[in-house]
């Protein structure tokens, strides 16, 4: 056995302890941080306390480590060490702060390399553990040390080291719960799923899993009922539910769902609404009696809602009865919907009035962890939208994930945002996640960038979520508003242009949260904490979530190789009868169809949809670096490149500009933004062609619809 292998099973079995130690501690609400492992050997003639002294010295001026501690006795070098930052980058942040080199042994942390120069290789072990939660974050304090009696058990690298077998980590389920098969009955065949991956701790769900009491019954249990959990205004007031009212709320549903409306464990309820109270409360309850939500945002038409009501074959809905046009003209032609009841009205057939009288407990079904929670419809930025099944334990993961490893939600955050609850970010960052960490959420409707800002202002809301248009309108007025309470902003659904990043940093003094997931995963897999931003970057690998570069033959890329994004994680893409399926899992890989490169230290650089490159002259041309530059210029608006066929060049760069208030479109405008382009980046880059247009084609959700770019004339060009 090598060196490198036998270093890699040991840092996998002091994650274990790490992980044992804080999986039932119901304090760590944090990501854990700590050193994996130092490797030192019986040190001959060295002078040991002053090699100690001077690598804690070195540690502590790159800011690497605090509270440092150690002793040497006949155990070898102790260390007591509390270290900031994601430990599955430690080594990451190690070699580019500290210079200390790696000594070509993948996978370990090198943290004293003037002991390695001198010593060679040893084991280690946790000597001691403890949580210290100071200022709403948990730190691990561990006491690391490296015994030079070990020396001689491993000095014949040619057999197994004695270290147990990694676990096999379970995949959660069990007997479903569900009357109704349909759902699960309609999954992929098992050969055309994803590989997943359920190797840390916080992804360990039991067999039996309710995500809805999980997220609400459980928080009232443990001491949050008189908490606000959900906040709005009515008629300019403001007001929110506690936990209590919340849950009390969800229950009286559910009984409406499972003794008026006769819903089986199974059925699929589709909820058509806009963000508010009673479509969280009506999501939640749909969840506890059993059923499938499938949530449809507030402005899909009757041809869109029918697509949806045929394709998940919806029993029933509980719709905002603003929307009920667009529902009976959908439902008139749709065969298989039983019956659909109105909200956020007070006639004698509303749910509310159907809630009268109603009992405030509930008997949750007692779902698998792997029975169908919903039904998430993609937003169509590619064309037809798909419906990607999730399963509780799904939406469990969706908290667990990133929000607990980059947001660290606290129970006093209060979030707000655009994010629609019919799309899996929005469910993520307006409900689950706030629910799951004790936190709460404003959720208000019809959204300005002005209007956001003062909901941050009037209720005090510490995080924001948005997508990088949003969050650039919100930047160019942010001036004139009290944002003294935010603490965090978070950016999905699309590229965040480094022009807006930089817009929205000066303008509020934060730094955007840029995040990468997709409905398929309902997770964001790629982020950085805002002391972890790296300019261009989208971010690294959640933890948890193995991320790569694919080349044509399913082959990692090399560093700084445009290849095709693959993920696997705890969650997968499990399309609705869908022959897409096929495309979007290969070799057990979630195969996005984003072009991403990767540097040397993890970092993930986002060139476009895959098949959104664009190849000119030989060139390939990265149409969001193109958009950024135009972006820096003053009467740029919003703008988006695509690549349009050429018969000389193969494809030339096309770039639709918004231009703003007080700017003309024209010839001359046109070659100032060409000149402008050829300036910032490289000149076989800028835009041959320039077509202003008062609008770019978005889906419901804000994402840019670059196909049908593609399908427009030219008008005006250069």
């Amino acid at each position: 056995m090598d060196k490198n292998r036998y270093f890699n099973e040991l840092l996998f079995r002091m994650e274990q302890v790490f992980y044992h130690e804080l999986s039932d501690c119901a304090s760590w609400k944090t990501e854990l941080v700590g050193v994996d492992f130092i490797q030192t050997q019986d040190i001959q003639g060295a002078n040991e306390q002053e090699i100690i002294e001077a690598c804690i010295e070195r540690m502590k001026a790159a800011g690497l480590a605090e509270d440092i501690d150690y002793s040497i006795g006949g155990k070898g070098i102790l260390l007591k060490l509390r270290i900031r930052g994601c430990p599955l980058m430690l080594k990451e942040t190690l070699l580019r702060k500290s210079g200390i080199k790696p000594y070509n042994c993948p996978g370990t942390n090198m943290i004293l390399d003037q002991l390695i120069e001198k010593l060679g290789y040893t084991t280690a072990y946790v000597a001691d553990m403890a949580v210290d939660e100071c200022a709403g974050q948990c730190n691990i304090k561990a006491a690391i040390y490296a015994t030079p009696e070990k020396i001689g058990e491993i000095s014949d690298w040619s057999r197994e080291p004695d270290i147990p077998e990694k676990p096999a980590h379970r995949v959660p389920g069990g007997p479903t719960a569900h009357v109704d098969s349909f759902a699960r009955d309609h999954l992929p065949p098992v050969e055309e799923r994803p590989e997943l991956l359920f190797e840390r701790p916080e992804f360990h769900y039991p067999d039996r899993i309710n995500c809805a009491a999980e997220l609400l019954d459980r928080a009232v249990r443990e001491g949050h009922a008189d908490r606000p959990a959900l906040h709005s205004s009515k008629n300019g007031r403001k007001y929110f539910l506690t936990y209590r009212e919340l849950l009390e709320r969800a229950n009286r549903i559910a009984h409406v769902l499972q003794d008026d409306l006769g819903l089986v464990p199974g059925n699929r309820v589709m909820l058509p609404s806009a963000n508010n109270p009673m479509m969280a409360a009506c999501f939640l309850a749909v969840l506890k009696a059993g059923g499938v939500v499938v949530p449809a945002m507030q402005l899909l038409r009757a041809r869109e809602l029918r697509h949806i009501i045929e394709k998940a074959r919806i029993n029933f809905a509980l719709c905002d009865v603003r929307l009920a046009k667009e529902m009976e003209a959908a439902a008139a032609r749709s065969s298989g919907l039983q019956r659909t009841v109105y909200f956020n009205h007070g006639g004698r057939d509303s749910l509310e009035a159907m809630l009268e009288g109603k009992p405030v407990e509930f008997d949750n079904v007692d779902t698998a962890a792997d029975d169908v929670a919903l039904i998430a419809f993609t937003s169509g930025t590619t064309g037809e939208p798909k419906g990607a099944m999730h399963f509780h334990r799904d939406v469990m993961a969706m908290c667990d994930g990133w929000p607990r490893a980059v947001l660290k939600p606290r129970p006093e955050d209060i979030f707000c945002g655009t994010p629609s609850l019919a799309f899996t970010y929005g469910l993520a960052m307006m409900l689950c996640a706030p629910l799951r960490f004790g936190a709460s959420s404003v959720l208000v409707e019809e959204l300005t960038p002005e209007k956001l800002l003062h909901i941050i202002r009037d209720f005090r809301c510490t995080a924001v979520s948005s997508a990088p248009l949003f969050l650039r309108r919100m930047a160019n007025v942010a001036a004139k508003h009290d944002l003294s309470s935010l603490r965090m902003a978070m950016s999905s659904g699309e590229a965040l242009p480094e022009a807006t990043r930089e817009l929205f940093r000066e303008a509020t003094g934060l730094q955007i949260i840029n995040g990468l997931g997709c409905t398929e995963m309902m997770q964001t897999f790629l982020s950085h904490t805002p002391e972890r931003l790296r300019s261009g970057a989208t971010g690294y690998a959640i933890p948890g979530h193995r991320v790569e570069v694919l080349d044509a033959a399913g082959e990692p890329c090399a560093p700084g190789v445009i290849g095709r994004l693959a993920v696997k994680g705890p969650t997968g893409c499990l399309y609705l009868a869908d022959e897409r399926q096929k495309t979007y899992v290969q070799r057990g890989w979630n195969v996005t169809g984003d072009a991403f490169s990767k540097d040397g230290e993890g970092y993930f650089f986002f060139h476009g949809r895959y098949d959104d490159l664009i190849v000119s002259a030989g060139y390939n041309i990265d149409g969001l670096e193109v958009e950024s530059a135009l972006l820096e210029h003053e009467a740029v608006a919003e703008c988006a490149v695509v690549g349009l066929p050429d018969q000389e060049r193969g494809s030339i760069v096309n770039a639709f500009v918004v231009l703003k208030a007080g700017y003309a479109a024209g010839e001359h405008m046109a070659r100032t933004l060409q000149d402008f382009a050829k300036s910032a980046i490289a000149p076989y880059k800028y835009p041959r062609r320039v077509e202003f247009v008062a609008s770019l084609p978005r889906t419901e959700t804000g994402k840019l619809q670059r196909f049908k770019l593609r399908g427009l004339a030219p008008a005006t060009s250069a």
